[in-house]
């Protein structure tokens, strides 16, 4: 099959979630390439991960979200364009749909969400000035016509499981938001990056949202604190905090812990994750369109974890 093969170019590959979409695209065979700024194309922190990655090659192309030319000749090299820029660089995703149009040859677009669905999220700040660009990039490649997949992947693993939560791991109590009996979703990034790769070439995904729900990644707050316990032989102390607590808690918070305050009140107090069916007109489930990725659990990276 010739789609086995697609080039796939993604930009912001030296980040958090990019490198496991570059690690998944090169595992599963693709002929990858990265963006690469300059500055880092000459630091072994950045790109050193990438040598060595099982599978296909992964070619550092060296050019920059501003620099009009160089995306022209990366993008002109591929079939699909893979953004995982972070937050600053949300907004110049402008630019990728505009030389994307340019060029005419991208069969795939996939601008950086990956987290909860920007536009089924419950608004509160600083969520919701976070959310917008993400917002405004998904109307202008539907105003440019150009394909495209969205990827809501819920919470990332690494940022939740391994303190519950918590800024740092509970020693002998937890603040618990709500009544902590909502689920979340929590996707390991190894898997967000192996959904995407399989999502960019699947004609079922054409111009809809994928969402990852693994049903074994599915726990209430209260659940991944008993699992906890039962892993590490220790009871902690619970402490529920009122949702006016919560939203208290927040405002007083300094910035950047305040987002982070804010994403775990969207999922564990508002049930962001799961607060909507999915209709298949527009979207469909990463594990019922891929049943043969075998995915990591909670109960799974919990115990990596401890």
């Amino acid at each position: 099959m010739a789609s086995e093969k697609s080039k796939i170019l993604i930009i912001g590959g030296t980040g958090y979630i990019g490198k496991h979409i570059v690690a998944a695209s090169a595992k599963l065979g693709h002929p990858t390439f990265v963006l690469v700024r300059l500055s880092s194309a000459s630091d072994p922190s950045k790109i050193g991960y990438f040598q060595g990655l099982p599978g296909a090659e992964v070619k550092i192309l060296h050019g920059d979200l501003n620099d009009h030319e160089s995306l022209v000749s990366a993008i002109k090299q591929v079939d699909i364009v893979i953004s995982a820029v972070g937050g600053q660089q949300l907004a110049d995703q402008a630019n990728i749909i505009a030389v994307i149009k340019e060029t005419g040859n991208i069969k795939r677009f996939v601008p950086s969400e990956f987290g909860l669905d920007p536009a089924r999220v419950t608004v509160i700040e600083p969520a919701a000035s976070a959310h917008a660009p993400k917002l405004a990039i998904r109307q202008a490649i539907k105003a440019a016509g150009i394909p495209y997949t969205l990827i809501s992947s819920n919470y990332f693993a690494g940022y939740s499981l391994p303190t519950l939560a918590q800024a740092s791991p509970p020693i002998d109590k937890i603040t618990i938001f709500g009544d902590g009996n909502i689920k979340g979703v929590f996707v390991a990034e190894d898997d967000i990056g192996i959904y995407t790769i399989k999502a960019v070439n699947d004609p079922r995904t054409l111009n809809k949202i994928v969402y990852i729900r693994p049903p074994g990644c599915i726990y209430s707050h209260n659940e991944l604190i008993s699992l906890w316990e039962k892993k590490t032989g220790k009871t902690l102390e619970r402490i529920y905090l009122s949702e006016e607590e919560v939203l208290k808690t927040i405002q007083e918070a300094p910035s950047p812990f305040n987002i982070i305050l804010t994403l775990n009140y969207l999922v564990f107090v508002k049930g962001d994750c799961l607060s909507f069916e999915i209709d298949p007109s527009v979207a469909a489930e990463a594990t019922e369109l891929y049943p043969d990725v075998k995915y990591t659990t909670v109960e799974e990276y919990l115990s990596r974890v401890l």
